[in-house]
């Protein structure tokens, strides 16, 4: 299998992965929420061998080994785009694919949206758009961050061995997801802390309530403006299925091809999964050459 390579982006503010020759063309790959860009480490390297490209999967701001924001500072969804533009260009990209997850894929419908010049195509795993909140609940939604950023946060978890963080992202985690499947994303997202175990690097402020948040009308005209290429892959037991805003989601893309696989919402890492992600992938981007 092809190896990973750790990189620094953004004058050292990003960390990442990447998988690949330097001189191939690159993809840039956006993980989900409180995951990181080993995300991508059993998808990437069968991307890599099957089109001759390079894959770069970031940590996004307060992930993995990314710095965190600045004390006081927010994690909007749209900050993430800065995230993405730094990346682009401390590559040297005008423009280039993106491959996103879950929150990486919303992020990267957004920059798609606006930025429809820096975006080649799009894949996207299951997720489509962000998260929102109707006009009538903004006024509740404002009063859950204001309560959420004025309390203390709490210590990062602490644990006694890597198994027993695997085994708390087992049983805690937003969406479910086994230990084999999780072990790459938690191995990232530890420190060592002396003689006295682990300690996660994830910005304890990521659990916190957003402040504000794009009404539904909002994420569906975003949506409507994507004109890149884009497939979306969902698996049959993620996240969106034949939901309402799913359905809408999807009709909101013109340019969208959807394939559904066997799988859970972290279907590109699932041991089982990954191999008929990588050719769902493949062929779509041979079939368009």
């Amino acid at each position: 299998m092809i190896a990973a390579t750790e990189i620094s982006l953004a004058e050292g503010r990003l960390a990442g992965l990447s998988w690949g020759r330097e001189s191939s063309p690159i993809w840039l790959a956006l993980h989900g929420w409180l995951d990181n860009a080993a995300s991508f480490s059993r998808l990437a390297p069968l991307l890599v061998e099957h089109l001759s490209i390079r894959i770069v999967a970031i940590d996004f701001s307060g992930h993995g080994k990314s710095q965190r924001h600045p004390a006081g500072a927010d994690y909007a969804i749209w900050d993430y785009i800065q995230d993405v533009l730094d990346a682009l260009k401390s590559l040297g990209l005008k423009r280039a694919p993106l491959l996103g997850h879950s929150m990486g894929a919303g992020v990267a419908c957004l920059v798609a949206a606006a930025l429809p010049e820096r975006v080649e195509r799009l894949v996207l795993i299951d997720g489509l758009g962000t998260l929102s909140t109707p006009a009538e609940k903004t006024a509740e939604q404002l009063r859950k961050g204001l309560q959420g950023h004025r309390r203390r946060s709490s210590r990062a978890p602490h644990y006694a061995d890597v198994e027993s963080a695997i085994a708390a992202r087992v049983n805690g985690g937003v969406t479910a997801i086994d230990a084999l499947t999780a072990e790459p994303l938690v191995r990232r997202n530890l420190e060592k802390v002396g003689e006295d175990g682990y300690r996660l690097r994830t910005d304890g402020r990521l659990l916190r309530p957003s402040m504000v948040r794009f009404c539904p009308e909002q994420v569906q005209g975003i949506l409507n403006a994507i004109e890149t290429p884009t497939l979306l892959i969902e698996g049959d037991g993620g996240i969106l299925g034949e939901r309402d805003r799913a359905q809408q989601a999807r009709s909101a893309v013109k340019p969208l091809r959807r394939r559904v696989l066997a799988g859970g919402h972290h279907l590109h890492l699932e041991p089982d999964a990954v191999a008929a992600v990588s050719e769902t992938i493949v062929a779509e981007i041979r079939g368009n050459e």
